[in-house]
C-alpha cells in the first residue's frame, strides 16, 4: 500500500499501481508524461499548475477538475471526453475507478470559501480507499470519513495545522495517515514529526515528504 504512494512536493501525489494517478501536480522535476489520470482539488497555482499538468499528461490522459476549471482545462488541450469535473459531496465511476468527492473548506479562514465547491477526493484501488484531503480544515464532513490511508495537509495557515490534522486523523481512524501540505510554502518537516507523536499507536503514520 505504501511503496505505491509517492509525495513529491508540497500536495503533489502520485500513486502507482495498473495506473498512474497524480494529485495536483507541481514542481515536477522533467517532463514524465505518464499519468492515466490528474485530480485537481482547487484552482489554486500550487493544486494546479499547467506547467507541471503539461509534465505528467499524455494524450490520454483524463483530467478530474472541479466547476470553476472548465474553462482553463481547455486551454490545456484536453479533449472534452477527457475532462470530468466534480461538484462536492458526489460519487463518481471514471472507467475502473471509485470515487467520492468531499467538501474541502475553511471555517473560519478566507482562504478556501466552502462555496467555491472545492473537493478532496475518496479514491478505491484494489479495495484500499485513499482519502486526498485537499486544502482544508476539520470539517463535520471529513469527520465522517472511512478511509485505509489518509493524505492530511499539516501546514497551518491556509489550511489545518498538525494538531489539527492529528486531531482528524484520530477521529476517523485510517490504517496510515501520511502528512502533507508542508516544506515548500508553509510548514516544515518538524511539524511533520510534531504530527507523527500526536497520532494513536493504532495508526501507522509515514512521513512521505522529506
Amino acid at each position: 500500500m505504501l511503496e505505491n504512494i509517492l509525495v513529491l512536493t508540497h500536495s503533489s501525489i502520485k500513486i502507482k499501481n495498473s495506473k498512474t494517478i497524480y494529485f495536483d501536480p507541481f514542481k515536477i522535476d522533467k517532463n514524465y508524461n505518464d499519468a492515466d489520470y490528474i485530480f485537481i482539488t482547487h484552482s489554486h497555482y500550487d493544486h494546479y499548475s499547467e506547467e507541471d499538468i503539461k509534465k505528467v499528461r499524455k494524450k490520454e490522459t483524463k483530467i478530474i477538475i472541479t466547476s470553476d476549471l472548465k474553462e482553463r482545462v481547455k486551454e490545456l488541450g484536453f479533449e472534452n471526453s477527457n475532462i470530468i469535473i466534480v461538484n462536492p459531496n458526489e460519487k463518481y465511476i471514471i472507467d475502473t475507478l471509485k470515487i467520492e468527492t468531499i467538501p474541502a473548506y475553511n471555517n473560519k479562514k478566507q482562504f478556501h470559501p466552502k462555496s467555491n465547491n472545492w473537493v478532496g477526493y475518496i479514491i478505491e484501488i484494489n479495495g484500499e480507499n485513499y482519502y486526498i484531503a485537499g486544502d482544508t480544515d476539520i470539517t463535520e464532513e471529513n469527520k465522517k470519513i472511512k478511509c485505509d490511508v489518509a493524505l492530511l495537509p499539516i501546514g497551518g495557515t491556509f489550511t489545518m495545522n498538525y494538531e489539527e490534522a492529528a486531531e482528524l486523523a484520530n477521529i476517523i481512524k485510517p490504517k496510515i495517515v501520511i502528512p502533507i501540505h508542508y516544506g515548500s510554502i508553509v510548514g516544515n518537516k518538524c511539524d511533520a514529526e510534531k504530527f507523527k507523536k500526536l497520532i494513536n499507536k493504532e495508526i501507522k503514520c509515514e512521513i512521505k515528504l522529506k
